[in-house]
């Protein structure tokens, strides 16, 4: 998948900077900063999301949704 995205000049610059110090493109270099974030973002929010499921569930103080929605659009009258 080719993706076209936008830099400020001054990220813009250093990656320059990056790629005439490494000899490596700045494809590669945008490549692996993805894949490194992509492996520092998914695992944990994966996780939070798993560990977040139903954790309401048994709560019996909570109000309902339909409750709720009554509530919001009483006040949008």
């Amino acid at each position: 998948m080719a993706t076209v995205f936008m830099l400020d000049e001054p990220e813009a610059s250093a990656l320059l900077t990056l790629v005439q110090r490494t000899g490596r493109s700045a494809d590669e270099l945008v490549r692996e900063a993805v894949q490194r974030y992509i492996q520092q973002q998914i695992p944990e929010r994966h996780a939070l999301l798993k560990q977040a499921r139903g954790m309401w569930q048994q709560r019996e103080d909570l109000p309902s949704v339909a409750d709720l929605r009554r509530e919001f659009d009483h006040r949008m009258e």
